[in-house]
This record gives structure tokens, sequence and C-alpha cells, in this order.
């Protein structure tokens, strides 16, 4: 029986961690009640589970419970946040700011309010990935309702700076909004020190299940004002239509509840992990790392290889290990990475970059293997790369 690959592909997504599925289970058979049917035991208990959870999830980034808008993950929540601000503030502004390297999630809501006339500036970041925020803050105009910013990069990983943000945009009194899918549990969120109006989470990236998320509405100082995207019942104070799906609501807490118990450990864990994984591929040549190289997120390593061609870089990985060349939700597209095109890099090395995405279960023992591979996989392409332009020169 063949083994299957070393999952390293984290950002994708991750296993449910089987303490989650525990906290989830009843609550498909047992107390499957509706949270919106008040009228009974069945739908009491449900509520119950779902008041307990979005309290987990405020204080887990500092917030009320009464400020967690639940949607079916982050792609949502960003479409929520960025065309429920631009409908709710048109009179205010049609000015929105963002940053190259954004999730599509958040880019294309952006070009779509493009399309309806919206002005959309699409800040560029410095080879480290980083914005720069004296341009940000420049890029402001009284016609600015908003800006986007990622907590950390799907790709990159590189972690912005969110409370200098923050503090730009609150003196400019322009909402702050940012995507903390890849961030929520893994490093600390404080919407309220970082002066964030709008936050984007999901459960998948840190080990609860796909099909739910949320957003953070900031409720005070200042309110934030919200059109809402479906329509229908009035769910979430009106923000966010469609019964709740309790399982799904009580693993999203209990995730981010275990995350935010060891992350202090866990990220010194897989930051010694990426570090040990780096090392050894780092003494090939023509090996670069995308991304601030420590302002990033603990588990991620992202590489560009000269020599070799990307598909197949892929195809000889596959074998041992599970890793992808960007974001999962545009992995199809035979374009190169729009964020590695964003740092500067060539398309050529940019069709070559793979995304290690380590996780709580991975192991220094499959580093090792992973990397003993992934050496032996590039020297081999590079051999066979230069034996075809040899053979192709004499011809």
């Amino acid at each position: 029986m063949s083994h299957r690959p070393i999952y390293l592909d984290c950002h994708a997504t991750t296993p449910v961690d089987e303490r989650v599925l525990e906290a989830m289970l009843p609550y498909f058979t047992e107390h499957f009640g509706n949270p919106s049917s008040i009228s009974h035991a069945y739908g009491w208990e449900a509520e119950a589970a779902v008041k307990q959870a979005r309290q987990i999830l405020a204080d887990a980034i500092h917030a009320t419970p009464e400020e967690i808008v639940f949607t079916s993950g982050a792609t949502e929540a960003n479409n929520l946040a960025i065309k429920g601000i631009a409908e709710a503030y048109f009179s205010k502004g049609r000015h929105i700011i963002t940053v190259q390297t954004e999730h599509n999630a958040v880019l294309d809501p952006c070009q779509y309010l493009q399309s309806l006339g919206f002005e959309v500036t699409f800040l560029p970041v410095q080879q480290d990935g980083l914005i720069d925020l004296a341009q940000l803050e420049k890029t402001i105009c009284p016609d600015t309702i908003l800006v986007s910013v990622m907590a950390a990069n799907n790709e990159i990983g590189v972690l912005q700076p969110l409370a200098e943000i923050g503090a730009i945009c609150r003196q400019h009194q322009v909402l702050f909004h940012t995507d903390a899918a890849q961030a929520i549990a893994k490093i600390p969120l404080d919407v309220q020190a970082m002066n964030i109006n709008l936050m984007s989470l999901t459960a998948h990236k840190v080990y609860g299940p796909k099909g739910i998320g949320a957003l953070y509405v900031r409720r005070r100082n200042p309110r934030v004002q919200l059109s809402p995207q479906l329509h229908g019942g009035g769910h979430e104070r009106g923000m966010r239509s469609g019964t709740l799906y309790t399982p799904q609501i009580v693993g999203f807490a209990k995730a981010v509840e275990l995350g935010l118990e060891t992350m202090e450990s866990e990220s010194k864990r897989l930051t010694q992990l990426r570090k040990r994984l780096w090392r050894q591929l780092s003494q090939l040549e023509g090996i670069h790392l995308n991304g601030h190289p420590t302002q990033r997120l603990s588990g991620n390593l992202n590489i560009s290889v000269e020599g070799v061609d990307g598909s197949a870089l892929l195809l000889g990985l596959q074998p041992v290990v599970a890793v992808s060349s960007g974001a999962a939700c545009s992995s199809v597209k035979t374009a190169p990475s729009h964020v590695l095109m964003a740092l500067g890099h060539s398309e050529k090395l940019a069709y070559t970059s793979i995304r290690f995405g380590i996780g709580r279960f991975n192991t220094t023992e499959e580093i090792d293997r992973v990397a003993a591979h992934a050496i032996a996989t590039i020297e081999s392409l590079r051999q066979s790369q230069a034996v075809s332009a040899k053979s192709s020169q004499m011809k």
C-alpha cells in the first residue's frame, strides 16, 4: 500500500483537528435545532452554542460578541465588507485603497466596484512584500472611504503592520478592513489597539471546518454602517441573512480556542521547522526566498527556483510532498502568481515558485525528508535541462 504524500499545504487548508470534530458532532444529530427557533428547547440549545462561539471569537480579537457576523467563509466576508461599505458610504466618497498582493477575494470585488464607477488604488509593495506606509498615507484623499490590507499574505506569508496602518486610517477618518483569514489564532490580533473597523475570518486555515467564516464589524467609535449582500430573514442583525450553521460555528470557535492556547509555543516550533527547511534548500544555488525573511507567518516558506520548469518541479515533488505554487483558489490558472509579479519577479522565475505551508501535525523528520527530496528533484531537473540544452545546440 502506497503512502500518501507529506502534507505541506496548510495555507490552502488544514485538516480538522479531532478535538474540533468532537465538539461539532453533537450539533448534527442531538442538538440539531435552529438557533433562530427560540420557542422551544431545541432552538435554545443551538442558540446557546452559537452565543458561546460568538463570545470566543470576539474575545480572540478583542471585540464584542455583537460585532461578529457569521458568513460562509472569508471570501463572503471580504465581499460583504468591501461591497457593503461601498454601498453604505457611496454618498461620502467612492475611492478605495487596497494592495496588489491581496487575495482575489479582495481584488475581484474591488475590480467589480471599478466597473460601477468607484475609483480603486492598488498599492504596490516593496521587494519584501511590505507596503510603504508613507505611500499609503499620500494615497488617501477626501474621497477615500475604505482601506483594505490583508494581515498575512496567503502566498508569501508576509505580515503587514496592521497597527501602523490602522493609526493612519484613524487619523484620516477612513475605515480600515483587513483580511485575517491566514492570521487568526496564529498571530495576536486586537481590533481596538490596531484601529481595525472590519476583519474577515475563516475556520479552515486553523484546523476548523470549511464553509464557515465571520466578519467583525465595529459597532462604536465609529459605528460602521454596512449594506447587506444577502437578503431574506434578517439574520445577523440584518447584515447577513441565512440559517446559522450551528455545527460549523461551534467548530470554528473550538478551532480558534485551541489555536490561541498554543499560539506562542506553536509559532516557535513552526519557525524552527521553517528555518530548518530553508537552511537545507538554500544550500543550492539559485534559490530565492520570497517575502520578508522574518516578518512572516511562522509556517510559511515560499521559494523560487532558477533553472527548472515550474510544472516539472511540482510534478517531481508530488510523490513525497503535497505543496502548491500559489493560492489554492487560483492554482488552476496558467498565469504566474500576481503576488510574486508584484515583488518584481520575472514571469519565468514566478512560474517556479513553491509554497511550503508547515502545520500543526508536521514533524522534524518530515521536514528533513521533504528537503532531501526537493534538493534531489531540483538537481535532477537542472541536469536534465542542461542535457536537453546541450543536445539542442549540437543539432
